[in-house]
């Protein structure tokens, strides 16, 4: 057993002298499932508590994301809107002019976004394409935000550039887990996605990594996806938890199920205990969920959301819904109070 772990597991814990969840990397399935099927008042006991050792549990943070370069995208991913395999409807768009970015981040800081998240419907960028969001990424920290951008795969040497840019996340989803993946994508691997997370951890770049539920995909694979993220060397500084959104035309159609908002509360009640450090973000699908819902999972260690009217191509809850929402629960962001 590691230094400064003391007593054998129960049920997958692990604590440290201060009777504290201890940082692990090395979760099993059955240790998962048993953290799922706790009595749900002992499951949220246990995530408020891993919680509240690593938080403040009354604070969300805030985040806005800017369709850059929206659809004809190579990739076959089987959930999404901008994949060029499917008629969903959407047009492509070039990408966008710098300052039109910038002036979107603006706006985004002064409706109460912390964070700006940049996303491109590519595979992987060109080298002419990435000088332009590298001067976008610059443009963004001046404004006093955090920057985050979503571009597809990446060499180790494009992610080197963007670390110099000045950029602090990249967003690299795993969507599922490794035995669900090959249902809704067959043109880039599972194993592309992790080299990708490795070139941009190797930058120094924080990683954001999470996935999409609701696709047809059973429990176990959900808890398939947050063991792949706990077991990663490092655990994402950033975990989204993405509802997937309805969009004509696409595969995951047939065989899509809204999740039991209870079994959502588990499972980001499991995701905090797993990865007790990182940031859980609930993020696309928040029109679907009540109220209630949302607080439930801020109970469970949800403490980041997406700000703004849209999400790339699907709706979000208005900004004005939301700071009403954390000013009923008593808790603060950048929406309910000055920016700094």
């Amino acid at each position: 057993m590691a230094d400064g772990l003391v007593g054998p597991r129960d049920n997958g814990r692990v604590r440290d002298s201060h009777g504290i969840d201890a940082i692990r990397y090395d979760w099993t399935r059955t240790e998962a499932q048993t953290l799922y099927d706790l009595p749900f008042a002992d499951l949220m006991f246990r995530a408020q508590s891993a919680h509240r050792a690593n938080f403040d549990p009354n604070h969300v943070e805030t985040a806005s994301l800017l369709s850059i370069k929206t659809g004809g995208c190579p990739e076959d991913c089987g959930y999404c809107s901008q994949s060029a395999h499917y008629d969903t409807g959407l047009k492509a768009t070039k990408l966008m002019a710098q300052a039109d970015v910038v002036a979107t981040a603006r706006r985004a800081r002064d409706a109460g976004a912390a964070r700006f998240c940049m996303a491109a419907a590519w595979r992987n960028p060109k080298e002419r394409d990435l000088d332009e969001v590298c001067g976008m990424v610059s443009a963004v920290k001046e404004l006093g935000m955090e920057t985050c951008v979503t571009l597809g795969m990446l060499t180790g040497p494009q992610a080197a550039r963007l670390r110099e840019a000045g950029l602090d996340f990249y967003n690299h989803n795993v969507d599922t887990s490794p035995e669900f993946y090959d249902h809704i994508i067959t043109t880039r691997t599972l194993q592309d996605r992790i080299d990708t997370l490795a070139r941009v951890r190797e930058a120094g770049i924080k990683v954001c990594c999470g996935g999409i539920i609701g696709m047809g995909e059973a429990v176990d694979d959900r808890l398939g996806m947050l063991v792949l993220l706990a077991n990663l060397p490092d655990h994402p500084e950033s975990v989204p938890i993405n509802l997937w959104n309805e969009v004509k035309g696409v595969p995951v159609n047939d065989t899509a199920e809204r999740p039991d908002p209870i079994s959502l509360a588990r499972l980001v009640a499991v995701a905090r205990i797993m990865m007790p450090q990182s940031v859980v973000r609930l993020s696309a699908g928040r029109q679907y969920m009540t109220d209630e819902l949302q607080a439930l999972c801020f109970l469970a260690g949800a403490n980041s959301i997406f700000i703004g009217d849209v999400l790339l191509t699907t709706k979000n809850p208005q900004a004005a819904r939301d700071a009403n929402l954390l000013d009923r629960l008593g808790m603060t962001s950048r929406l309910n109070r000055a920016p700094a």
